[in-house]
C-alpha cells in the first residue's frame, strides 16, 4: 500500500544533510512551509544552499533559518525588502553568499530541472552584470543568455490538502513555486493543512501529482483560515488584514 504520510514534521525533514540544496516554496509569507522550516532548524542541518523567491521576512520561517546560521548561500530573485533585516545583516557581514536571479529566470530554471531540460536561452539579464561569464547567442535578431537548471536535493512545499499518495491541491496564490519545486528535487517534503481520504480529491483539481512527492505531513489549518476560507491575517509588512481585504 502506498502511504507517503509521516507522523510529524521531525520525521518529514529527517535525513536532510549538511551541504544540501534545499528549495523552499513561498512568495514572501504566502505558501511558505513554516512548520517544515522550523523542523529543519531543530534538525540542525547546516551549510545549506537555499532556493526561494525571497530571502526571508521578519524573524520567522526562512528568516529564522538564516538567523540560525544554517544557510551558506541564498539563490533568490528578491532578497531585500522592508523586513529582510536578517538577510541584510548576514550579507553585509559577509556571512552568506547570494546568487541573484531574475524572477522569471528563477522559475524557468527550476521548471527546467523538473522537465529534464539541459539549458535554455533567455533575453532577461542580457547586457547586465547577471550575464557576465555566461554564453550568449543572437537568435532572430535578439540577444539571449544561456541559463542552466537549478536542481535540489530537497524541496519543502506547503499545500492545502493531500491524500496518502501525495496528490496535492493548493489554496490560491499559496501555490506559487510549489509545483515546480516539487518536480525539481530528489526528495519532496510537503506540509498540508489536512490529509484527506484517497479518492476524495477530484483529479481535475490536483496540481502536483503524487509522483513528485515523497513525504506528506499534516500540520493543521493556519490561524488565518477557517474551512479553507480567509478569516484575517497580516500583509507582507505585518499589518492586520480584514477578510474583505483578502485580494
Amino acid at each position: 500500500m502506498i502511504d507517503k504520510t509521516v507522523l510529524d514534521v521531525a520525521a518529514a525533514v529527517a535525513g536532510i544533510s549538511d551541504g544540501a540544496t534545499v528549495m523552499i516554496g513561498g512568495f514572501g509569507r504566502a505558501g511558505q512551509p513554516v512548520e517544515l522550516i522550523d523542523a529543519l532548524i531543530a534538525h540542525g542541518a547546516g551549510d545549506l544552499t537555499v532556493v526561494n523567491n525571497n530571502a526571508g521576512n521578519g524573524d520567522t520561517g526562512l528568516a529564522a533559518l538564516l538567523a540560525a546560521g544554517q544557510v551558506r548561500k541564498m539563490i533568490c530573485s528578491f532578497p531585500r525588502q522592508s523586513d529582510s533585516w536578517v538577510f541584510d545583516g548576514l550579507y553585509r557581514d559577509g556571512r552568506i553568499e547570494l546568487e541573484l536571479v531574475p524572477q522569471g529566470n528563477l522559475a524557468e530554471r527550476i521548471r527546467a530541472a523538473g522537465a529534464g531540460i539541459g539549458g535554455f536561452f533567455t533575453p532577461t539579464g542580457f547586457g547586465t552584470q547577471l550575464a557576465e561569464g555566461k554564453e550568449t547567442r543572437r537568435i532572430d535578431g535578439r540577444d539571449y543568455v544561456l541559463e542552466y537548471p537549478i536542481h535540489a536535493d530537497v524541496a519543502l512545499v506547503s499545500a492545502r490538502a493531500a491524500d496518502r499518495w501525495g496528490n496535492l491541491v493548493y489554496r490560491e496564490t499559496a501555490r506559487n513555486f510549489g509545483p515546480i519545486m516539487a518536480a525539481a528535487a530528489t526528495t519532496t517534503v510537503v506540509q498540508v493543512d489536512e490529509i484527506v481520504p484517497l479518492g476524495s480529491l477530484d483529479p481535475e483539481v490536483v496540481v502536483t501529482p503524487g509522483l513528485y512527492v515523497d513525504r506528506v505531513v499534516a500540520v493543521g489549518e493556519r490561524a488565518w483560515l477557517r474551512d479553507g476560507a480567509f478569516v484575517g491575517g497580516v500583509d507582507i509588512e505585518g499589518r492586520a488584514l480584514a477578510p474583505e481585504e483578502e485580494a
